[in-house]
């Protein structure tokens, strides 16, 4: 009777432990997933950043070209444009390399490029058929367009990254975080006037 009552006993901790384990193991593998999602949302917030900031960066060409027909002798501020456009696309970040300093880093190079754009579009001003150029206006409305969609990317971006990074520090799930891998985003700040659109007022 002692050794039934043993083996009893015995049973039922090893059901309690696999109960336990295959709890476990069913909240390990829905964490891990829900994380998974969450990365990659991000990455796809990320890529959509990144494809902005490419389509900016492919109307200069054009738009440095059409001043320059109208106003060749502005050298230094097309120049100005030229050299943020190549500096700020000789920075190629994965989502894997965001780091606050690397995207600190990528930020600040971006803003080069609006203001240096900035200071090209303002020198329209003094040009009047630079002004009414059908090419440099559809150029400029472009442009105007790609930064309000930059703005919305880098918006969708920093939500994504908070959800991802609040699921990341959220416990239990910061377990799984931490034993896989999975690290917070840093977040785009906003810098100086990032709200307005570059804008030449015809």
């Amino acid at each position: 009777r002692i050794n039934q009552s043993r083996e009893r006993t015995m049973k039922k901790w090893i059901w309690i432990v696999l109960a336990i384990l295959v709890i476990g193991g069913f909240f390990f593998y829905s964490s891990y997933n829900r994380l998974v999602s969450r990365e990659e949302a991000v990455n796809g917030a990320w890529a959509n950043v990144e494809t902005q900031y490419q389509r900016r960066s492919d109307l200069i060409p054009n738009l440095v070209n059409t001043v320059k027909g109208y106003a060749e002798h502005e050298r230094t501020t097309l120049e100005e444009v030229t050299d943020a456009r190549t500096r700020a696309t000789s920075i190629n970040l994965s989502v894997d390399e965001l780091t606050p300093e690397q995207l600190e880093r990528y930020q600040a190079a971006q803003a080069e490029v609006r203001t240096a754009l900035g200071r090209l579009l303002a020198v329209a001003e003094n040009y009047p058929d630079l002004k009414a150029n059908e090419n440099f206006r559809e150029l400029q409305a472009q442009l105007e367009g790609t930064e309000n969609r930059i703005a919305v990317a880098r918006r969708d971006f920093n939500e994504t990254a908070r959800g991802y990074n609040v699921a990341v520090r959220r416990f239990p799930t910061n377990i799984v975080a931490s034993l896989c891998g999975f690290e917070k985003k840093p977040y785009f700040e906003a810098a100086e006037g990032s709200d307005v659109a570059p804008k030449v007022e015809f």
